[in-house]
This record gives structure tokens, C-alpha cells and sequence, in this order.
């Protein structure tokens, strides 16, 4: 997201534009907590994760009166318009300002979880996956080591993208995610078979699955097959963290850039995105309503690679 706020802050100031960083999320817009930025304010700050305006839940702006209070800071401060970095919820947000008070509003599509419809990648996303593909390659030194069944726990609470992405780039034996409803038997199987050509294997399952988390999926398959010596690792918040990759950097800077100069342009009440390397705006409630398709065919391949 540093990236991102940097491409907005400098873009605006290439078109002669004043911006200010909104210190906390929504929580701050309610309280007023805002932040003049200039070019220099955002030196260094493309390398670092997280984000430099930090974040925060508000429940009072989940009520038309909070909302109404954040309209009344805006127009104090003479605020026209607000870039807003986030995913399901800072959208649902956004598009009620919107819809009550009239806010000119551009989204940038930023979450680990990929699931927004409108762009191929999400800010953060490509930074996550390599970074729990990098802790599932040391897992593997071990599993290897030890003739062991690791169950990998991985984040994606409604949706399997990077539990899919990673366990192709880790070159696991199996993978479970929401989107496709695996049973328990059919994993089994798959181990069972692996293991006479296998002495270790690799699950990588999303945190939502329908049979549980990594525990328990290793316990059931446990009671199934005793003989199986099994370790779970939950990678957790590790994943939100670290300094982010190229690809988010370049793709963070390109809509940072895009959401600035659709803001000048009058376009606002959309979510800025890139499909097919190219720059395009998906209106909020289509972002938000509209679930995303998990590529089908990185299952196919994954299954052909596993043997």
C-alpha cells in the first residue's frame, strides 16, 4: 500500500493537485485525522510494507451517523475526492459515501487475498504468496529430512488464491481450498497413493476450507492412516508482512497513477484494476458483488505435477 499512497501523492502533485493522507482508515476520517503530503513526505517508503497511514476498524462508521460525521470532516478540510486502498470492506464503504453523501470516491484494490472481480492481481497479493512460498521451501527441507506429512495452513478465509498459487509454486502433493469441495477420503487416497513412490508430502490448505483448518485435516487423516508421521505449521500473519515484491511495487505505482488521473478526469464511484496489463475501473458494488473465479486449470496442472 506504501507504493500505492506514494503514486497517489506524487501523481496529484505532478497535475498541481493537494492531497492529504487520512492517518487510520475510516476511524480517522470520523475523527478528523488528516495529514497534508507532499512528494517528499513519501520518499522511501516504496520498499516497506504495510502502510504508512496504518489502518484501522471503525464500527462507528458502519452507521449512517458515523458516515455522515466523516462527509462533515471532509468538507471542513475541503476535501473533493478520496482514494481508498482496501478490499471487501473498505469498498462497502466507500460506496456508501458515495450513494448517501455524494463523496467522490476511487478505490485501489488492496488485499492478500486476490479476491476482488475487476483486476488480475490485488495489491499485496503476489507479496504474500512469495513470502509463504519461501517459508514452504525450508518446510520441505524438513519434511524431506524426516520421511514426514506436513499439513500447511495459509491464509484465505473465503477464497483458495493463495493457497492454489503457492502449492504450484512449492510443488506440494495436495492442496484444499473453499472453492472446491474435496473430501476428506479423496485427500486420503492421494496421500496413500503418493506415499509408495513418496517419502515425504506436502498439504498446503486454505485457512476456509470446508473440512476444517490444517489441524484439523491432519487429525482426521491421521485417524485414518496412523502410520503417518504428521506436522502442521499455520503460517498466519507471516504473510502480511515483509518488504514487497517488484510486481506489487510496479503494479501498486500503475494505479496509483491511473486512480489520480480518473479522479481529474471525473470518474469516481470505481475500483481501479489492470486486467490483461491494461488500466481499467470496475464500479464498486461489481467489485465487491461479484465473486472471483480461481483458475481452474492451475488445479489441472497441479495435479499432473504431483505424481
Amino acid at each position: 500500500m506504501n507504493a500505492a499512497i506514494r503514486a497517489v501523492v506524487r501523481t496529484a502533485h505532478f497535475h498541481g493537485v493537494r492531497t492529504s493522507g487520512i492517518m487510520g482508515g475510516y476511524d480517522g476520517l470520523i475523527n478528523g485525522h488528516f495529514r497534508e503530503l507532499g512528494p517528499r513526505d513519501v520518499s522511501n517508503i516504496i520498499q516497506r510494507g504495510g502502510t504508512m497511514l496504518r489502518s484501522a476498524r471503525s464500527e462507528e462508521f458502519r452507521t449512517p451517523e458515523g458516515r455522515a460525521k466523516a462527509a462533515d470532516r471532509l468538507q471542513q478540510a475541503g476535501i473533493d475526492a478520496i482514494v481508498a486502498i482496501g478490499g471487501d470492506g473498505t469498498f462497502t464503504g466507500a460506496l456508501k459515501m458515495s450513494e448517501e453523501h455524494g463523496t467522490k470516491v476511487i478505490g485501489l484494490p488492496g488485499t492478500i487475498d486476490n479476491d476482488l472481480a475487476g483486476t488480475d492481481l490485488t495489491i499485496g497479493f503476489d507479496t504474500a504468496t512469495n513470502t509463504a512460498v519461501e517459508a514452504i521451501d525450508k518446510i520441505r527441507d524438513t519434511a524431506s529430512s524426516h520421511d514426514r506429512l506436513f499439513f500447511i495452513e495459509v491464509m484465505g478465509r473465503d477464497t483458495g488464491f493463495i493457497a492454489l498459487r503457492c502449492a504450484l509454486a512449492a510443488g506440494a502433493e495436495y492442496v484444499l481450498i473453499p472453492e472446491k469441495l474435496q473430501a476428506i477420503e479423496e485427500l486420503s487416497t492421494a496421500l496413500y497413493e503418493g506415499s509408495r513412490s513418496k517419502s515425504s508430502s506436502i498439504v498446503i490448505v486454505a485457512e476456509g476450507d470446508e473440512e476444517g483448518g490444517a489441524y484439523t485435516i491432519a487429525r482426521k487423516v491421521k485417524e485414518r492412516f496412523d502410520h503417518y508421521d504428521t506436522r502442521v505449521t499455520v503460517l498466519g500473519h507471516l504473510q502480511r508482512g515483509g518488504s514487497p515484491s517488484v510486481t506489487d511495487r510496479v503494479l501498486a505505482s500503475r494505479m496509483g497513477v491511473a486512480a489520480v488521473e480518473q479522479l481529474i478526469a471525473g470518474v469516481h464511484g470505481v475500483m481501479v484494476g489492470i486486467v490483461n496489463d491494461e488500466v481499467t475501473t470496475t464500479p464498486f458494488h461489481q467489485a465487491i458483488g461479484k465473486r472471483k473465479q480461481i483458475n481452474e486449470d492451475l488445479l489441472r496442472v497441479l495435479a499432473i505435477l504431483a505424481v
